[in-house]
């Protein structure tokens, strides 16, 4: 009896000593996915959530985002509008908040698909057509914006992101904090969530210029 529960003892003790290993060994595993985690390609595209913008279509960007996403235009009665892949639940490692994929699309496919599009009464979304999803689907993403559900200011982004280029202040309770490096465009806000917008490098100095404009007009 003393031997067998000898035994039985020297079991459990490896059994403890096998979990606190692994569970070690996960918790030292790097974290992926984090918003502050952009890649410089060697051809100067960047990459972050795993989706390399201009490249990445919304098909392939949808196999490791899931498909519980809302795609729809979402326009005005007099504008052209964007083709848009909401997810309203994401994880980016673990920081949780809502990232919207603006899709690649030419002025007159997106004209086409919304001529097609169902309108959801006084919204500005237009879903498509079940026949227009396969257009969708191979359609690049274009520029990726995520709404952390965690409060940030300054002094947090600065410390993951680094010094901005160049600080602009859109309205007093705005600023654009400007990483053209990252092809990104940090918005910080007093009264509303932050807004982390990544753009392809090409597109960030009209980005810059748009808003300085803005600026400049206090619009």
């Amino acid at each position: 009896m003393k031997t067998f529960l000898a035994l039985l003892l020297a079991i459990l003790v490896a059994a403890g000593l096998i979990f606190f290993k692994s569970d070690k060994q996960a918790s030292d595993a790097p974290v992926t996915g984090l918003p502050w985690q952009i890649d410089k390609l060697v051809d100067g595209a960047t990459q972050v959530f795993g989706i390399t913008l201009g490249q990445t279509t919304l098909g392939a960007a949808m196999e490791q985002l899931g498909n519980d996403m809302d795609l729809a235009i979402i326009a005005a009665p007099d504008e052209a509008g964007s083709l848009e892949a909401y997810y309203s639940h994401y994880s980016a490692g673990p920081i949780t908040g809502k990232l919207i994929l603006i899709l690649d699309i030419t002025p007159d496919e997106l004209l086409s698909l919304r001529k097609r599009a169902f309108h959801d009464g006084g919204t500005r979304r237009y879903h498509l057509h079940p026949d227009d999803l396969p257009a969708a689907y191979r359609a690049p993403v274009r520029v990726i914006t995520f709404m952390p559900s965690l409060n940030l200011d300054e002094e947090i982004v600065q410390a993951r992101f680094g010094t901005p280029a160049e600080i602009i202040q859109g309205h007093p309770e705005q600023k654009h904090l400007l990483y053209p490096d990252k092809g990104l465009d940090l918005v910080l806000n007093t009264d509303s969530k932050e807004l982390l917008q990544y753009l392809q490098p090409q597109e960030f100095s009209a980005h810059r210029i748009s808003l300085q404009q803005e600026a400049a007009t206090g619009e």
